[in-house]
C-alpha cells in the first residue's frame, strides 16, 4: 500500500510540474504494482488445502505421520509459495522437549496450474499433552517483491497423548483397596448385616437398632454396635496450581504427578471399583474452545487476525469426572489427565470448598499433591473430621528425595501429622510402583 500511494504521490507531482519522464516512469510502476498484486491476489486465492492425517489419540512414545496437501485450482502457475504448518513451539523447546519432529514443516514450492504438492513430516511423542498441529500458512507474492499475502487455509489437527501408566504392586487382595483397606466410623455407613457388640441404650436410637437378648438377660435396654461398612473405590483429589510447584525440577513433577493420578486411576478401575477425579488444573480442549487457536506464526500479524477467535473463558470452577464405575470411566480420566494443564485459578483449599460437596462419601479422598501449605492440610483435616477417609501421596523429585529423620518431620509432613492424615512418599516411577505395597505411615 505505501508502494501504491508513493507511486500515486509522485505522478501527481509530474503531471502538475509537466515532469515527462517522471510520469512515464510512475506509469510504468503503477502498472507494474497493480499486476502484481492481481496475480499475488490470484495465485493464493486458488490455492486449497487438505490435511490427511486421521489419528486423534496416541501413546507416549508413538510418532503420528502428518500431511497437508496443496492444490492449485487457477490456470495460472503459481511461481512460489511458503508453506508453514504450526507447531506447538513450548512442547518443543522445553527441556526435555514434549515433542520431536522428523521432516520439515517449512517448505518454499512451486505449483503448476492443476497441479498440487504435499507438506509431509512426522511428530513423535516424548510427553502426554494435547497437541496442536496447524493452521497451515500460505505466503506467496509477486516476483519482485513488492506485494505478498498470506493466508490461513486449513484448521488445525489435534492428537491426544495418553499419560503413561506405571503397574502398581503390592495390592490388598483381601480388601480390594489400592493404598489398604479403609474404614468409616461415620454412622451412615455402618453394615447392619455385621454386629461388631452392644452398648447400653441412647436416648434416640431406633428400636430396630435394640438388642433384645442383651436387654432381656441384664433388665437394661441395649443397642447393636455395628461394623462400619469399608469404603469402595477412591476420588483422586490432584493439586494442579501454579503455586504449589517450584521452578526447579517443576516439569519433572508435574509429570511425575500426572502419572501418579493415572496409575492410581488404572489399579482402582482394574479392581472393579469406582473411582473419580477432581482438579483445579485446566482443560486444553477447553482452553482452545474458548480462545481460540495457539497461532504461532510470530511475524505474521495478518493472518494472526484472520485466524483468532475472540471469545474468551472468565468461568472458574472444578474440572471434574464423576466418581462411578463404567467402562468408559479410566478412558474419561486418562483423557482429562492428558489434557491437562497448570493454572492460577483455584488453591487446592478453594477447591476442596467448590467441591465437597459432589465428592460421594462411599469413596476414600486421596490427594496427591507436591506440596502442603497450613491451609492445604487443615482442608483436608476438615474433609476427615467430616467422614471422609483422606490419603495423601506427596510427590517428590531430584533433590528432595533424601531420608528424612522421622524424630523430626518436614514441615509438610508435620502439617499433615496434626491433622492426622495418612500419606504416602512419590519420588519417582520406581517408588510409584511400590507405593501399595509400601507404608510411609500408619
Amino acid at each position: 500500500m505505501k508502494w501504491l500511494l508513493g507511486t500515486i504521490a509522485l505522478l501527481v507531482i509530474g503531471l502538475v510540474f509537466k515532469l515527462g519522464l517522471l510520469v512515464y516512469g510512475m506509469y510504468a510502476l503503477l502498472g507494474v504494482l497493480l499486476v502484481s498484486r492481481s496475480l499475488a491476489w490470484n495465485w493464493t486465492g486458488h490455492l486449497t488445502a487438505s490435511r490427511s492425517c486421521e489419528q486423534h489419540s496416541a501413546q507416549i512414545g508413538e510418532s503420528v505421520s502428518m500431511g497437508v496437501m496443496v492444490r492449485n485450482l487457477g490456470s495460472l502457475s503459481v511461481p512460489w509459495v511458503l508453506l508453514e504448518d504450526a507447531l506447538p513451539f513450548e512442547a518443543l523447546r522445553q527441556h526435555p522437549p514434549r515433542l520431536r519432529i522428523e521432516g520439515s514443516a517449512l517448505s518454499v514450492e512451486r505449483i503448476q496450474a492443476r497441479g498440487e504438492t504435499t507438506l509431509s513430516y512426522e511428530a513423535r511423542f516424548l510427553m502426554r499433552g494435547y497437541y496442536q498441529f496447524g493452521p497451515l500458512l500460505l505466503e506467496s507474492g509477486d516476483l519482485f517483491g513488492l506485494h505478498r499475502r498470506y493466508r490461513v487455509a486449513t484448521s488445525p489437527h489435534y492428537v491426544l497423548v495418553y499419560p503413561k501408566l506405571v503397574p502398581l504392586e503390592g495390592y490388598d487382595i483381601a480388601s480390594r483397596k489400592p493404598i489398604g483397606e479403609v474404614r468409616i466410623s461415620h454412622r451412615l455407613f455402618e453394615d447392619p448385616t455385621r454386629i461388631a457388640g452392644v452398648r447400653p441404650y441412647e436416648k434416640g436410637d431406633p428400636l430396630n437398632r435394640i438388642h433384645w437378648r442383651a436387654t432381656a438377660r441384664t433388665g437394661m435396654l441395649h443397642s447393636k454396635v455395628y461394623e462400619p461398612s469399608c469404603i469402595a473405590g477412591a476420588t483422586l483429589v490432584l493439586d494442579f496450581h501454579e503455586a504449589s510447584f517450584d521452578v526447579k525440577n517443576a516439569l519433572a513433577r508435574v509429570e511425575l504427578a500426572i502419572t501418579t493420578a493415572a496409575s492410581l486411576a488404572n489399579a482402582i478401575y482394574q479392581m472393579g471399583e469406582q473411582v473419580g477425579l477432581v482438579t483445579n488444573g485446566r482443560d486444553a480442549a477447553e482452553r482452545v474452545r474458548y480462545e481460540g487457536w495457539r497461532q504461532e506464526f510470530r511475524t505474521r500479524t495478518l493472518a494472526k487476525a484472520e485466524a483468532h477467535t475472540r471469545l474468551r473463558s472468565e468461568r472458574l470452577q472444578p474440572l471434574m469426572v464423576e466418581t462411578q464405575r463404567g467402562t468408559a470411566q479410566l478412558d474419561r480420566i486418562l483423557r482429562t489427565l492428558a489434557r491437562l494443564e497448570l493454572t492460577d485459578g483455584f488453591t487446592l483449599p478453594e477447591l476442596l470448598a467448590e467441591s465437597a460437596n459432589r465428592l460421594p462419601r462411599d469413596a476414600s479422598v486421596i490427594a496427591i499433591l507436591t506440596s502442603v501449605s497450613e491451609e492445604a492440610a487443615i482442608a483436608l483435616g476438615n474433609l476427615r473430621r467430616n467422614g471422609y477417609a483422606v490419603t495423601a501421596v506427596m510427590v517428590m523429585f531430584g533433590g528432595e528425595n533424601e531420608y528424612y529423620d522421622w524424630a523430626e518431620p518436614p514441615e509438610w509432613a508435620g502439617r499433615l501429622l496434626a491433622e492426622h492424615i495418612n500419606f504416602r512418599r512419590v519420588d519417582d516411577e520406581a517408588s510409584l510402583a511400590r507405593l501399595c505395597a509400601e507404608h510411609i505411615l500408619r
